[in-house]
């Protein structure tokens, strides 16, 4: 879905794509870059390969407005696997650390959550893109290298269990730029005593801009080779 209907990618269009899963953001782009045939092009918040969603790409000079969506507030739904943990916070890396969860109810999952509301302080993964002493961390980390990183402030507006389940927990999270849920993931199951990570993560909302009226990535670029035959 583009912004401004009227004008070409060439001239400038903001694009609505629904990420595939296992995809990373640059990939999203550089496969819209060849198959629009646009040399300037760039997407506006970045989803990990094992998220889906909305992904935003502008194109020509509308690539001036990627920092005014990058700071718009996001909203995420998705599930925390309770009861383990791992390095990634995510399925990145191998669960481990099996904790017994049957004590936890809904309630206590409930209440964990609205410990999140307002501004909170927290730790990206070091399975991210954050950059330390030059370098991305997740080089660092793939490496075998020891690190911390820097601690941020985040705004959470919203924590809603939508669905208890166990061992997984389905959540809705709108938050601020920055954010990373994967750590919320983490955090959430300290607040638990039994750990978490992030098992599933799909981004619905990015300011006004929904996933719902999103175009899916391959059939954006199947539509455009059929009308420029």
């Amino acid at each position: 879905m583009s912004e401004k209907p009227n004008e070409t990618p060439l001239e400038g269009q903001v694009i609505l794509i629904d990420k595939p899963l296992n995809w990373t953001s640059f990939d999203v782009v550089k496969k819209l870059k060849y198959a629009l045939k646009i040399k300037k092009i760039g997407h506006a918040g970045t989803l990990d390969p094992l998220a889906t969603g909305l992904l935003i790409l502008c194109t020509g000079k509308m690539t001036k407005s990627i920092e005014k969506f990058q700071a718009q507030k996001k909203e995420y739904t998705g599930d925390f696997t309770l009861g383990y943990t791992t390095a990634s916070y995510d399925l990145e890396t191998e669960p481990e650390f099996q904790n017994e969860i049957n004590h936890i109810t809904k309630e206590d999952c409930l209440s964990a959550a609205q410990q999140f509301i307002g501004e909170i302080t927290q730790t990206p993964p070091i399975y991210s893109a954050v950059k330390k002493d030059g370098k991305r961390a997740y080089e660092l980390a793939r490496a075998g290298e020891k690190f911390e990183l820097k601690k941020r402030k985040v705004i959470i507006e919203a924590f809603d269990i939508t669905a208890f389940d166990p061992p997984k927990v389905s959540f809705r999270i709108v938050c601020s730029k920055g954010t990373y849920i994967r750590s919320i993931a983490n955090d959430y199951g300290e607040k638990l005593k039994v750990g978490a990570y992030l098992s599933s993560l799909r981004r619905t909302k990015i300011g006004e801009f929904s996933v719902e009226n999103a175009e899916d990535l391959l059939e954006l670029v199947e539509k455009n080779k059929r009308d420029n035959v």
